[in-house]
């Protein structure tokens, strides 16, 4: 590739470090190493990556203290790669932004093939013929998906993208209820590898913006098939 897309790697093993430079490398990335939060975050703020590979258990910051500084300025691709597999765990690790979760022992080709898949979605967000739709409004709400801006009652509100793509597709789709699975195959693609339990996340994270905001419109939850952008 021409302008290979730049992936950090941060992890503490430097074997495991080793073995992603390896195969990634293969892949046609530039991969930069960090094996420590404080370096994931000084080589993040020095070399702009295009997405962020993150351990957990890290010295000096965990993975998640990392994940939590970085969204505050950026909304970069980030997965989450380690041993701490518990439910908690990845449900921390999404509703600090991350864009996917991946329990240690890992295959590489899984890894690679996410990577693709999350690098897919933000090239198809991108294109620029689509920017011309990408606005939906509602009373006192304006979604934007070609600035990737919210603003409510002419107050801008920051969402990391994949929130603001969730409640842009919902709202883009009033009053029609989508379970957990469509929103995962429309939002996230057909290739996403996680489970249904991320939608709740994200949607519990959008509420938090949006809970009362709204006149005229809900951001509201149909028990036992999925959730609605209702309209009234």
């Amino acid at each position: 590739m021409t302008d290979k897309v730049k992936i950090l790697f941060c992890d503490d093993d430097a074997n495991i470090c080793e073995l992603a430079r390896l195969y990634l490398e293969k892949e046609g990335y530039q991969v930069i190493l960090a094996n420590d939060g404080k370096q994931a975050i000084h080589t993040f703020e020095r070399e702009n990556p295009d997405m962020i590979i993150l351990d957990i258990l890290m010295p000096y910051m965990d993975g998640y203290e990392v994940c939590k500084e970085i969204r505050k300025t950026s909304g970069i691709p980030i997965i989450f790669l380690t041993a701490k597999g518990e439910v908690f765990d990845k449900v921390l690790g999404l509703e600090l932004g991350a864009d996917d979760y991946m329990v240690k022992p890992f295959e590489v080709k899984e890894l690679i093939a996410r990577i693709k898949a999350i690098l897919r979605r933000c090239t198809s967000e991108a294109e620029p013929e689509k920017e011309e739709i990408n606005v939906v409004t509602y009373d006192n709400i304006t979604i934007n998906l070609t600035n990737y801006e919210l603003k409510i009652d002419d107050k801008q509100y920051e969402m990391p993208p994949k929130e603001l793509e969730l409640l842009y597709f919902l709202a883009s789709n009033p009053n029609k209820v989508f379970t957990r699975d469509q929103l995962l195959s429309s939002v996230w693609g057909y290739d996403y590898f996680g489970d249904s339990r991320t939608v709740d996340v994200h949607i519990k994270r959008i509420r938090e913006k949006i809970e009362g905001k709204g006149t005229g419109w809900n951001l509201k939850t149909v028990w036992g098939v999925g959730y609605k952008f209702e309209v009234l």
